[in-house]
């Protein structure tokens, strides 16, 4: 009998995606058994408003070429970012500083992301025809919860009307000269891990409303009128706004940054949050926050920044937050695998994307990286490793690709259906049922597989069904 999956689509679904044949047929030698392979793809649910975001950062992709880093795909020296697009990745994130290039020559790993150093890189990641996510730290170097530091040059006889002025003056030449360069970003992030304000002291928030919550609002609107401003002048579409916090384990914080965000009407797109094991927490952590997000605030949720390492080489102290997933290429696959699985179950479809922060990074004399060298894309040769699939699999067409070992029907299919069902019917009557297939599913390399005995009595269809 022919084991058969089919295109036909119940005539009550009313939004629904199919996934056209994969592998046209096979031959079972022994028992000249055809087997045709295709597929239906969920039928009971909603397609997402927007493609996933495959995303990686590599902001550092042009210092650590200047320091002879190469990168390597199959053993050959290839572009970095064309490496990434190979893979699948579909967004290159670009952090940038407020630096000013006597700052930038004198410590460029800490200062060089700024505007010079930015844009062309941006060029690079749109000539490939990738997304470009702009992360502003408003700051001359890195931002995060607890160092916002306003630019050296805005401080001069600095009050904050002056601020909003500088803010919005600032977003919008900003946006214009990437427009300019034929960089316009697709997403923007209004500050990076804003968890306690932004522009120390006068965007620093505490409590529940009150004047701090009023001044990071009119900062952030002041940054967004900005952007706007720009995007009218230049014709550009508006990106995709991003807040960027750092409590992806943490709902109270986001609950509590959210809830205060809001009241003061700051108009934004996209929640995004940073999650690494070793620091903010267990998966089941990230999991409860991030559905939590999108429900209480019924808008798309990303991770924003995530990190994991494929090496015990790693700092000592990450070793022992890693939840039980071995610091090994494989290991390293198998988280991402799991943390597919939560984004992709985020309620009412909305998990929009996911970002892997630090994919660029090599070991390179006299560079503190903190360890990030251990969790990059790359191992210590620049040669890619199953990660970057696995990230991109996030993204990839949600396509069931069967072949045949023995008796046995192995089924694979990418991490964009991490948190699908796998289903089975031995009919394709309108009023059939269609029940779970119990068997195991593995992580293979950077896909998901699960092996079914090949029963040549009856037909048997398969799907993959949203949960």
């Amino acid at each position: 009998m022919g084991m058969k999956f089919a295109n036909l689509v119940p005539a009550a679904s009313v939004l629904f995606t199919i996934c056209r044949p994969a592998v046209a047929g096979f031959m079972n030698g022994t028992k000249k058994t055809g087997l045709l392979a295709g597929l239906l793809l969920g039928t009971t649910f909603a397609a997402p408003a927007a493609p996933f975001v495959a995303g990686a950062d590599f902001s550092h992709l042009a210092f650590f070429e200047s320091r002879g880093v190469t990168y390597k795909d199959g053993g050959q020296v290839q572009d970095g970012i064309q490496i990434l697009k190979n893979h699948g990745i579909n967004c290159v994130r670009l952090r940038l500083f407020t630096s000013s290039a006597a700052q930038a020559s004198a410590d460029p790993y800490d200062y060089i992301n700024n505007t010079s150093y930015t844009v062309p890189l941006a060029v690079r990641v749109k000539n490939a025809g990738l997304l470009f996510s702009l992360d502003f730290h408003y700051s001359d170097t890195w931002a995060d919860a607890a160092h916002q530091a306003i630019p050296t040059a805005w401080t001069n006889g600095l009050n904050f009307t002056l601020l909003l002025q500088l803010m919005r003056t600032y977003n919008s030449n900003t946006i214009a000269t990437f427009a300019a360069a034929g960089a316009m970003p697709d997403y923007v992030q209004v500050g990076n891990e804003i968890t306690q304000g932004m522009l120390f002291n006068y965007g620093k928030v505490s409590g529940n409303g009150g004047t701090s919550w009023s001044q990071l609002g009119q900062l952030m609107n002041a940054a967004i009128n900005g952007i706007k401003d720009a995007t009218n002048a230049t014709g550009a579409k508006m990106p995709k706004i991003i807040v960027h916090i750092d409590r992806g384990g943490d709902w109270a914080t986001t609950e509590w940054f959210f809830d205060n965000l809001t009241a003061q009407g700051v108009p934004f797109d996209i929640i995004g949050e940073s999650y690494y094991p070793f620091y903010q927490g267990s998966p089941t952590n990230l999991n409860i926050c991030l559905s939590n997000a999108a429900v209480r605030y019924g808008k798309p949720v990303i991770v924003a920044e995530d990190a994991f390492p494929y090496t015990n080489t790693c700092p000592f102290a990450w070793l022992s937050q890693l939840y039980g997933y071995p610091p090994t290429p494989a290991g390293q696959v198998s988280f991402i695998a799991a943390l597919a699985k939560i984004v992709k179950s985020v309620p009412n479809q909305l998990g929009a994307g996911f970002f892997y922060w630090g994919t660029e990074y090599q070991a390179v004399s006299g560079v503190n990286e903190a360890g990030f060298n251990t969790a990059s894309f790359f191992d210590t040769g620049g040669n890619v490793l199953p990660v970057a699939d696995a990230v991109g699999g996030m993204a990839a067409p949600l396509l069931i690709r069967p072949s045949l070992n023995g008796s046995n029907l192995q089924l694979q299919w990418p991490f964009s259906g991490a948190a699908s069902t796998l289903m089975t019917s031995t009919t394709l009557a309108p009023s059939t049922a269609w029940s779970s297939v119990p068997n195991p599913i593995q992580t293979t390399g950077a896909v998901l597989t699960v092996t079914l005995p090949v029963d040549s009595s009856q037909s048997c269809f398969y799907r993959l069904q949203s949960n």
